[in-house]
C-alpha cells in the first residue's frame, strides 16, 4: 500500500513509526450532471476500488455504496516547432456513490466574491455620479465657461 520506507533503527534514535500513504484523491467537479449522491474523485493511478473505498471509509468517515473507476486517456498532439508527439499523463477518475439520503453538493466558493465586486462597482459608479454633479453644481451660474477652468 505504500512505498515509503521506515528508517533503520538505530541505537539512541527514536523509532519513527508513522504510516503515510503515497495515495492522494482531488474531488473533482464532473463534466456531466450526475446524480445528486455521486461524488467524483481525480486519485493516484495506482489506487484499486477497494483502495479507495477504505480511504474513505477511515480518513473521511464517508460510507461509500459503490466505487466505481474509470481511466481517462488524453489526446496526442504533435509538438509544434519539433514535431513529436507529445501525450498528457493518464487520470483515473473514481465515482463514488454515497448510501441511500445521502447528497453531496459543491460549495458556492466564489458567491462572496461575486457579490462584493458587484457592490465595489455600484459605490464606485455612485461617487462618480456624485462628482459629476458637484461638477455641475459648482459651475452652473458660469454658462459659457470650460469646464476645465475652474478654481
Amino acid at each position: 500500500m505504500s512505498t515509503r520506507w521506515y528508517p533503520l533503527y538505530q541505537k539512541g534514535g527514536p523509532q519513527l513509526r508513522v504510516f503515510l500513504p503515497n495515495f492522494w484523491m482531488k474531488l473533482v467537479r464532473p463534466p456531466h450532471a450526475q446524480p445528486s449522491n455521486v461524488v467524483v474523485f481525480s486519485c493516484s493511478m495506482e489506487m484499486t476500488k477497494y483502495d479507495i473505498k477504505n480511504y474513505m471509509e477511515k480518513i473521511y468517515n464517508v460510507k461509500c455504496a459503490d466505487v466505481r473507476t474509470r481511466i481517462h486517456m488524453p489526446k496526442t498532439r504533435r509538438e509544434p516547432t519539433q514535431g513529436y508527439v507529445i501525450k498528457d499523463d493518464d487520470i483515473k477518475y473514481a465515482y463514488i456513490t454515497l448510501m441511500k439520503g445521502e447528497e453531496f453538493q459543491f460549495p458556492d466558493l466564489f458567491e462572496n466574491i461575486e457579490n462584493k465586486e458587484h457592490e465595489d462597482h455600484e459605490k464606485a459608479l455612485k461617487q462618480a455620479k456624485e462628482g459629476y454633479q458637484e461638477f455641475l453644481n459648482k459651475n452652473k451660474d458660469r454658462q459659457n465657461m470650460p469646464g476645465w477652468f475652474t478654481v
